[in-house]
């Protein structure tokens, strides 16, 4: 026996039927996304994608030419965009201008932040005022923008986080890999302080990416090195980073919250050296 029932093809979610750009006159707030190199920042990559998407995009930078490069080329490819210059490891500095950018957009969709870096040495060699900063830097200035953006964000809206492959490392300790492994768990606390009012917010595990950040301190030498040892071979770019970004923050992803997305090229390569117990040729 056979059944000739007649089905509707089942494509009439969204999800099937999406066409426009994800983010349509929705607003985007980026932290850290100023242009500050030529190879370009994750921020950079984050606020560009964004803007094809058809957002408007408001950039938070410390760095006024950085910030002001980023506002000239969104502008120049049509995206409404502006520039704030805050110092994001100070609470009030951040509350003012989140509040400046709710006044300016009339609405925050999206929070993207990119901010990172110091907390490199020991964690028994570092000073108390450099463990400061680097939990200031790389955890607090988050919490500072989630904190006062939640409170304008729209039903649906969604946040991420950039977080470190550091922060799953097992040592040396660094204040840096302490920091992002913190906010790694700010990420799923969020998520789940902001999921009844249907806001998502999740975290992207940079691995071994070039772009501004690495060409600042890492030889061509020590890049290569870097390289070979990625599972896959092949090394990642802000681009990476930015379009995982860009899908945990739209409709795309509109069931996934408090996730850690690691985009790593599968991580460390392990090469196989033998087997505990192999026998011997």
């Amino acid at each position: 026996m056979t059944d000739d029932t007649e089905w509707v093809t089942p494509v009439q979610d969204p999800l099937a039927t999406q066409t426009e750009p994800w983010l349509t006159d929705k607003v985007a707030v980026v932290a850290g996304g100023g242009l500050s190199g030529p190879e370009g920042g994750v921020g950079f990559a984050m606020a560009w994608l964004y803007a094809r998407n058809r957002a408007k995009v408001a950039i938070l930078d410390n760095d006024p030419r950085a910030a002001e490069r980023t506002v000239k080329a969104l502008r120049e490819a049509g995206t409404e965009a502006e520039s704030y210059i805050v110092d994001l490891t100070n609470d009030a500095a951040v509350k003012t201008v989140v509040d400046s950018v709710y006044e300016r957009f009339g609405r925050i969709d999206v929070v993207a932040d990119s901010i990172g870096g110091a907390g490199i040495e020991g964690i028994f060699e570092t000073s108390v005022e450099a463990w400061d900063f680097a939990m200031e830097l790389n955890l607090k200035s988050a919490w500072y923008l989630l904190r006062h953006a939640q409170k304008h964000m729209t039903e649906g809206g969604a946040a991420v986080l950039i977080s470190s492959g550091a922060a799953e490392g097992r040592g040396p300790g660094l204040p840096y890999s302490i920091a992002k492994a913190a906010l790694e768990k700010l990420a799923q606390g969020a998520a789940g302080t902001l999921a009844p009012r249907r806001i998502r917010v999740n975290a992207v595990r940079v691995g071994m990416i070039w772009g501004a950040f690495a060409a600042k301190g890492m030889s061509e030498e020590q890049r290569e090195i870097r390289r070979q040892n990625v599972a896959m071979g092949v090394e990642g770019n802000n681009w990476d980073i930015a379009s995982a970004a860009l899908f945990l923050t739209t409709d795309a992803s509109r069931w996934v919250t408090g996730q850690v997305l690691a985009v790593d090229g599968g991580g460390f390569a392990m090469r196989f050296a033998g087997a505990a117990g192999q026998k011997k040729e």
